[in-house]
């Protein structure tokens, strides 16, 4: 009996061996076998020395965008996209000096000395100005108005202590001999314009017998202190012609008749106008994902821009709002849908429930600009709706 007993444990033993020698290869195949788990995350970016960074996710799929401060170009990518393998789309961002003397500004053999943000013209001689191009003054100065009576006066002369003295009234200038002498009215607008002084004026500087005034624009008027333009509110005022159904958005020296349209059906998705400026997208069969995707939401927003308006510039914000009594998202993503001159901007988040149009390149006028903003709400990681703005800047002419 005991030897029966032996056997019997001598071959339990044999068998937990087999057993537990067959669990490690398979638990060494199941190793082999099962993928490393995705990258959830790629490398922190730094912003490039003169320059900005927006954007503080480096999460797949978040967005970093890169602008350079004022006299810098950018070189490499202006978007960095976190992509699933850990690494960035694009080219590392540089930032680099523009050489304000590139451009050749002296004229008539004049040097350009470089600045930081400026350039200097050494002038040949008989030349003058900021870019030497006025020659020296030789004969009665080109400001000097002689074809207009109303522009020359005689001088006012005394004499004292036998010698004939004269002057002219405040805006006038002596012309040729003190014998002979007559005062002629001086050009304040030219004077300052090649002297590189101070700005008389916002807009167009007009010359006048012993002075000067400003004028304005069509669209403008001047301002209590004499040389500020400001836009006139056509719409405000009712100066506009749109035309019943279209609504009217006053813009830099004029106004523009809008009428936003909701999309057009395609498929399950469709839309129907809430309000003059909102669109909401009718219900979504259960089945159909792409109608779930599809915004849920379609604003549209207008903007009017002065010319090259200082960056980094705010113009827009996005929040989402919450019904009372019902579970709000916990993660929102806001992104660039669409537009175009896209490099003029980025979005980013301001607050936990808020994202931000950003113009970070400035815009020359005049022109219309769009962009489209969207919003994706996520509740426990999951997709709950997406929100778009379709957002038209009005940029002016002039920049004020």
């Amino acid at each position: 009996m005991q030897q029966l007993l032996k056997g019997q444990e001598t071959r339990f033993s044999e068998g937990l061996r087999t057993v537990r020698s067959r669990l490690s290869t398979i638990h060494a195949s199941l190793a082999k076998a099962t993928p490393e788990p995705p990258v959830a995350a790629c490398p922190a970016l730094q912003a490039p020395v003169d320059g900005r960074k927006f954007g503080t996710k480096y999460l797949v799929d978040h967005e970093i965008h890169f602008a350079c401060d004022p006299g810098f170009q950018l070189l490499g990518s202006s978007t960095r996209i976190c992509q699933a393998n850990g690494s960035w789309t694009g080219q590392e961002a540089h930032c680099a000096e523009i050489s304000e003397c590139s451009s050749s500004p002296c004229q008539n053999g004049g040097t350009c000395l470089e600045g930081l943000n400026h350039f200097k013209c050494l002038c040949p001689p008989q030349w003058t100005g900021i870019t030497c191009q006025y020659q020296v003054q030789t004969v009665p100065p080109t400001w000097s108005v002689t074809d207009d009576p109303a522009f020359s006066r005689q001088p006012r002369c005394a004499q004292i202590a036998q010698t004939q003295q004269c002057s002219c009234d405040p805006g006038f200038h002596m012309s040729g001999t003190a014998s002979n002498g007559i005062c002629r009215d001086l050009n304040e607008c030219e004077v300052y314009q090649q002297q590189g002084g101070p700005r008389l004026c916002a807009h167009a500087c007009v010359n006048i017998p012993g002075s000067f005034h400003c004028s304005c624009p069509a669209g403008y008027i001047l301002l209590g202190d004499g040389k500020s333009c400001e836009d006139i509110d056509e719409c405000s005022l009712s100066q506009d012609n749109c035309t019943s159904g279209s609504t009217c958005i006053n813009t830099g020296g004029g106004f523009q008749c809008v009428t936003p349209q909701c999309p057009s059906a395609a498929g399950n998705i469709s839309y129907v106008k809430t309000s003059p400026f909102q669109c909401e997208r009718n219900p979504c069969p259960m089945e159909s994902r792409s109608c779930h995707q599809a915004p849920k939401t379609i604003s549209f927003h207008y903007l009017p821009l002065p010319s090259k308006l200082q960056t980094p510039a705010p113009l827009f914000r996005m929040a989402t709002a919450v019904a009372p009594g019902r579970p709000g998202p916990d993660s929102l993503r806001f992104g660039i849908a669409g537009g175009n001159n896209r490099g003029h901007f980025v979005v980013q988040r301001s607050d936990r429930h808020t994202g931000e149009l950003l113009l970070v390149q400035s815009l020359q006028g005049p022109r219309t600009i769009h962009v489209d903003v969207d919003m994706t709400e996520y509740l426990d990681r999951v997709f709950q709706a997406k929100h778009l703005s379709k957002i038209t800047l009005f940029v002016s002419a002039y920049e004020f």
